[in-house]
């Protein structure tokens, strides 16, 4: 009897645009979709399936997606089976716009919808039509009924898509209650809700069973985490902390993105105190200046801002920590810069992620103010304070030459040579418990491993060193 044909597996392209949140969603889809059938690619034109997971934070981000679907129209025309979708934020946004905009794409599916990613897609081809799942509106009901719109499907992860083998997100909480004036984040990703710890712990063992070493805790303002169980026990950020600590094989834990009003002293020393956590936070301050503050409704003063990161720093000794600034928001004069500038310098950040205003509809901002700076102030202070922040980074990582720091070796640099005119053979990378990046010669095999690694060199952005004489641990 002749053997029967196997059917090919079809192929998916993916593409993902925004934060930590989307490259993990991204990861999550890609198990289901591999439940059903498909394998990834990266040739476009052999896709079966052509996904872009968007993000709604940036009208760049979004113009980058509409840019893309317009490019691929083509393909569509050409391959009429090829299913094509838009996921996550800027679905949960635009939601029927985007048909209007792209009439070729065939499912429409917001950040709470995607464990239905294959099924709407199967639905889609079946019926012919698009189709569209999204969440609720904010004020499309009761908290709970709302949120109960917002589906979770964290059990499904699938190491290939992960852009390193020895790290993972982990998503301990979602949605936003904070409401920034700026942010279109509390809209399209719903109330903010903590998973049980119960859960976040198993899928923590399930990394490490897969060789994650590294995990990092990922939540809008992850530091808000707090969960109540049926017995009425509270279970704070610290306290998961101490439970994640428990899990065999992971070495190095992180969380992001904290907000400062929660950056309270239990979780500070946590930090502290548990060896495993990173030594590094990140707590955006956004401006400088107690007005743009009022107005961005960030809920704390630049003195409150101050105060949190001198106490930070003095609980946990050699920490590092980053921040996130926008500059041209709606009202900031000169003077109100300035102040931006004055906290930067003070606080002497491991990096800044540093943004121009972008209005986004439905915002409140856009309601409330208008968009006031010129373009041309906008480019001119966002250069200022990447100027300000490049030096202080190149400051204080000239501090670590001729220390020897214990670096997680996270595989091959990107570039094969060494930077800054090194001239050498391909190198490693990895970071430092306080998260500074880290290059320098050494054998693959250290991959996935903790290397005492002793630093020669340094840039604005990365460390450069040798794996220290004898000094290389085992196998973690």
């Amino acid at each position: 009897m002749a053997d029967q044909p196997t059917s090919q597996p079809k192929k998916l392209y993916i593409e993902t645009v925004g934060c930590q949140m989307n490259v993990l969603d991204s990861e999550l889809v890609v198990a289901r979709l591999r439940d059903d059938g498909y394998e990834l690619t990266d040739d476009i034109d052999q896709a079966d399936a052509i996904l872009y997971n968007t993000c709604s934070v940036r009208q760049h981000a979004e113009d980058k997606i509409y840019s893309a679907l317009g490019r691929i129209k083509h393909l569509k025309k050409k391959k009429p089976e090829l299913a094509v979708g838009v996921l996550g934020c800027m679905a949960q946004k635009d939601q029927g716009q985007i048909l209007k905009r792209a009439p070729h794409v065939d499912v429409v599916i917001g950040p709470g919808q995607l464990g239905r990613v294959p099924e709407l897609i199967a639905k889609a081809k079946a019926e012919a039509t698009p189709q569209m799942a999204v969440s609720l509106a904010r004020n499309a009901g009761s908290r709970e009924h709302v949120t109960s719109s917002f589906d979770s499907y964290d059990a499904d992860r699938e190491p290939a898509v992960r852009p390193s083998t020895f790290q993972a997100y982990l998503r301990v909480m979602m949605g936003c209650d904070k409401f920034c004036t700026y942010c279109i984040v509390p809209s399209v990703r719903g109330p903010e809700q903590s998973r049980p710890p119960s859960g976040i712990v198993a899928e923590a063992r399930l990394l490490a069973m897969q060789g994650v070493k590294e995990i990092t805790l990922v939540g809008q303002t992850v530091n808000s985490y707090k969960h109540k169980e049926a017995d009425g026990r509270i279970t704070r950020l610290s306290d998961l902390l101490a439970r994640l600590h428990d899990v065999d094989g992971v070495e190095r834990i992180k969380f992001i993105t904290s907000f400062p009003n929660d950056m309270t002293d239990d979780l500070l020393q946590a930090v502290r105190d548990l060896p495993k956590v990173s030594r590094y936070i990140h707590v955006p301050a956004q401006s400088g200046c107690d007005l743009v503050l009022k107005r961005m409704k960030r809920m704390y003063t630049a003195a409150f801002y101050e105060e949190m990161l001198a106490r930070l720093r003095e609980t946990i000794p050699g920490s590092s920590v980053s921040s996130d600034f926008i500059v041209g928001f709606c009202g900031e004069t000169d003077e109100s810069f300035e102040k931006t500038v004055g906290l930067l310098e003070r606080s002497r950040f491991k990096n800044s992620f540093i943004f121009k205003y972008s209005p986004r509809t439905g915002t409140k901002a856009d309601d409330l103010y208008p968009d006031d700076v010129p373009e041309e102030v906008k480019r001119r202070r966002n250069h200022v304070l990447l100027d300000l922040q490049t030096r202080i980074s190149l400051e204080d990582n000239r501090a670590f030459i001729g220390r020897e720091e214990t670096v997680l070796v996270e595989g091959r640099s990107r570039s094969t040579t060494r930077k800054e005119g090194w001239e050498g053979p391909d190198q490693l990378t990895g970071r430092t418990h306080c998260d500074r990046i880290v290059v320098f010669d050494g054998p693959d095999e250290l991959s996935g491993r903790l290397t005492r690694v002793r630093i020669e060199n340094a840039s604005a952005v990365t460390l450069f060193g040798r794996v220290a004489e004898g000094q290389v641990a085992g196998p973690v």
